[in-house]
């Protein structure tokens, strides 16, 4: 078991090789779509890449990814599977997001032994959703 400080050292470590093994510029925020994000996450249960949409008006959030949803086919036949769409998708602070990501279960951030599984899935996951993104994010945005 680690101590707090220990805990934030280990995560700092990670990030950071993490970016050295993979040195680029993710596209991550810079979406051009307010609130529309992809992110990476990891604890010490499983690690996941998402597409999250956290747009405040609920009705421009559901077209967000009803568009993504309206994509599904493609997605996963050319770019990635194993996908979870949701809708509504409470955070534990109680925001509903929409949300789509595919995770990596049986990893502990905290065991080094998983590091290089989690780096390779990181960037093989991400890639696809941008690479995904990139091709149709002209489609995406017209929701007017």
């Amino acid at each position: 078991m680690y101590s707090k400080q220990e805990n934030q050292r280990l995560k700092q470590e990670f990030w950071v090789t993490f970016a050295e093994k993979y040195p680029r510029k993710w596209v991550l925020y810079d979406t051009k779509i307010k609130d529309f994000s992809f992110k990476f996450f990891v604890d010490n249960t499983k690690a996941q890449v998402s597409i999250d949409i956290e747009h405040r008006n609920e009705d421009k959030r559901l077209a967000y990814f009803d568009k993504i949803v309206a994509l599904k086919n493609i997605l996963e036949d050319e770019f990635i599977k194993d996908l979870v769409y949701q809708k509504n998708h409470t955070l534990e602070n109680g925001k509903t997001i929409s949300k789509i990501w595919v995770e990596k279960l049986g990893i502990s951030v905290s065991n080094r032994v998983y590091w290089d599984a989690i780096y390779d899935f990181f960037f093989e996951k991400m890639h696809a959703l941008e690479m995904f993104y990139l091709e149709y994010d002209e489609f995406i945005k017209d929701i007017e």
